[in-house]
């Protein structure tokens, strides 16, 4: 996999951009490029889609689509995204139509999206993997998912995927808690903190904040004084956690030293001052 190691970088330090991939399937459409896959193109990126954005599309795409919207709305075939609306789109899935009140929408490709001429879905279609909408606003919080894992936090499911098997969740937790051991997963864990702040080894996270991280990566641990609430995804595989057998002291103070390839490094240092989640 040829993504680098990120972890982390604020979202609001990057420039939005005029992508040439996307502006082949989405054009005028702004983008803000988390992290990029130099192999296959897969990618992980923040769409600004303008008021009054309208698109014909009739195609379907070669590559996954899964996106989160952050806020604003977005329509797509007559169904409405709102706020924290979910959709997972395999590829080979026709759309005709795509617009948008404005909105600002988190969104994944599993490689390079380029788009082919249809009026229905390709015969390769894995039916199965499609979710055509959930509303994160709506439903039960699971709880008690993993008994090494602190208490005070409770999980909402938006994919297990039963092909890839790779899953994507929101995660949301109370105020005043963190944990005193590190972990390590072996699949690939990638998170963006939608609200509230996440202490954690390497830096405070504040609203944007995003991250990349390869498998076995020890990591952590995470505490919060705000409470917080961010998508998480995997890739490789469903979530399983190796925690170290040693509790430590839980630093609320930690220095700003993120793990980041040189061309985010080199950015201007995040400020602190900006709230918004994009």
């Amino acid at each position: 996999m040829g993504r680098p190691f990120i972890e982390f970088v604020q979202s609001q330090q990057l420039p939005w951009i005029e992508s040439a991939v996307i502006s082949k399937i989405r054009p005028g459409v702004k983008v803000r490029e988390l992290s990029i896959d130099a192999q296959n193109g897969g990618c992980s990126l923040l769409l600004s889609y303008a008021a009054g954005y309208q698109a014909d599309t009739n195609y379907v795409l070669d590559a996954d689509e899964e996106f989160f919207v952050i806020d604003g709305e977005i329509t797509i075939d007559g169904q409405k995204y709102g706020r924290y609306n979910y959709g997972h789109f395999p590829a080979g899935m026709h759309t005709s139509s795509f617009s948008s009140a404005g909105a600002i929408v988190l969104t994944f490709f599993n490689q390079t999206p380029t788009a082919t001429p249809a009026t229905k879905d390709s015969a390769e279609l894995e039916t199965q993997r499609v979710i055509k909408h959930i509303d994160a606003l709506d439903g039960e919080w699971g709880g008690n998912f993993n008994p090494d894992f602190p208490p005070g936090a409770g999980r909402k499911w938006m994919r297990r995927d039963p092909v890839t098997l790779d899953e994507t969740w929101v995660l949301g937790t109370m105020p005043l808690r963190y944990g005193m051991r590190a972990e390590k997963h072996p699949v690939v864990e990638e998170a963006y903190l939608l609200s509230g702040e996440l202490v954690g080894h390497l830096g405070v996270m504040t609203p944007g904040a995003y991250f990349w991280r390869p498998p076995e990566e020890l990591h952590g641990p995470f505490g919060s004084m705000t409470g917080n609430l961010y998508l998480f995804r995997t890739i490789g595989g469903p979530l399983s956690t190796i925690y170290e057998p040693d509790s430590r002291p839980f630093n609320w103070k930690p220095a700003h030293d993120p793990i980041l390839p040189a061309e985010l490094a080199a950015l201007d240092q995040y400020d602190g001052c900006i709230c918004q989640a994009y």
